[in-house]
């Protein structure tokens, strides 16, 4: 079987949004989340073929989830487990600029993900496998899931993707510390917002304690150096710089109105891999990356409003406020 241009595994859940405070009732909308699959369903409408690994229980909250995959023509691999729920979790528009979530995914059938689940995967390879910090928080079993899959794709010679994604809900900022920066020297590409990137720092690493600008370059500077090709910090508004050993590249994020933040970091994630896989430039990945977080925080849901590949200039050809006719 030809290998997928991305491979990514993790749980992947029925998030049920409110746009108001859930204390005060009301109509909650259903959709499918989980930072690797955003990913992949990111990618995948841009042309990409994408596999996801996972488990889900045998409820309707699984099937929802396997209908939205392959919908987005998505490939998953997905076990299926009688004794376990599908995770869930509640997304509360709580103002304009704050949202929250509440997570019911201890003990769910994505949780416990295993290294057996990966390894028909693996074996069929892919040109990059993309892991998070949020798999290895889930459970014991997780964790070693993640930590041989980086292994063990280095070794084979797929490129390795890493995003932090710390999730404060999931580990303490120490744990998450001590599981990812010892799997950072296996990834090719890191991908960290700024007060993410300590996490990644080598142990014993002075740079880990700060968080300043020159802390950022300090860490991203010991990465390189443990053979990490690209160093990608998002900045938000401030768009997405990248640290190589040939230099530092910046490129400011594109002007749009905000609606709905949730889903841009794995937005930005997925458009700069899929220039990586596209053999773009630097710049051209931060651009597309940027474009694709555009997308994300001008649209509702993590990944319902992303473009497909036909769409990817219309944000620069269109006018704000304008109607394509």
């Amino acid at each position: 079987m030809e290998k997928v241009d991305l491979l990514t595994f993790g749980e992947a859940m029925v998030s049920l949004r409110s746009s108001g405070p859930l204390a005060q009732g009301g109509t909650l909308t259903t959709h499918m989340a989980g930072s690797e699959a955003n990913v992949a369903v990111a990618m995948s409408r841009l042309g990409h073929t994408t596999k996801w690994v996972g488990r889900l229980g045998e409820d309707p909250h699984g099937e929802f989830i396997r209908r939205q995959l392959g919908a987005e023509f998505v490939e998953g691999q997905i076990t299926v487990d009688p004794d376990r729920a599908t995770g869930v979790m509640f997304l509360e528009q709580r103002t304009a600029d704050v949202s929250r979530a509440l997570y019911y995914r201890s003990g769910s059938a994505g949780s416990e993900i295993s290294p057996l689940d990966l390894e028909p995967a693996l074996a069929e390879s892919a040109t990059i496998l993309h892991l998070t910090g949020i798999t290895p928080a889930l459970s014991a079993n997780a964790r070693m899931a993640f930590e041989r899959a980086a292994a063990g794709a280095a070794a084979a010679g797929m490129m390795v993707s890493l995003d932090v994604n710390y999730r404060n809900k999931l580990w303490s900022r120490e744990d998450a510390r001590e599981v990812l920066s010892a799997v950072a020297g296996y990834a090719q590409i890191v991908i960290a917002s700024e007060d993410e990137l300590n996490l990644l720092a080598p142990k014993g690493s002075a740079a880990a304690d700060s968080g300043s600008d020159a802390g950022v370059a300090g860490i991203a500077a010991e990465l390189l150096a443990l053979g990490v090709n690209e160093v990608v910090v998002k900045l938000g508004a401030d768009g997405a710089e990248v640290y190589t050993l040939a230099g530092k590249f910046h490129v400011d994020a594109k002007a749009v109105s905000v609606v709905d933040t949730v889903g841009a970091g794995d937005a930005f994630t997925a458009g700069y891999l899929s220039a990586v896989v596209d053999g773009e430039s630097i710049e051209a990945r931060l651009v597309r990356g940027n474009t694709l977080g555009a997308f994300a925080v001008s649209t509702r849901g993590d990944w319902e409003g992303l473009p497909n590949r036909a769409e990817l200039d219309l944000l620069s050809v269109q006018a704000m406020g304008s109607t394509q006719r």
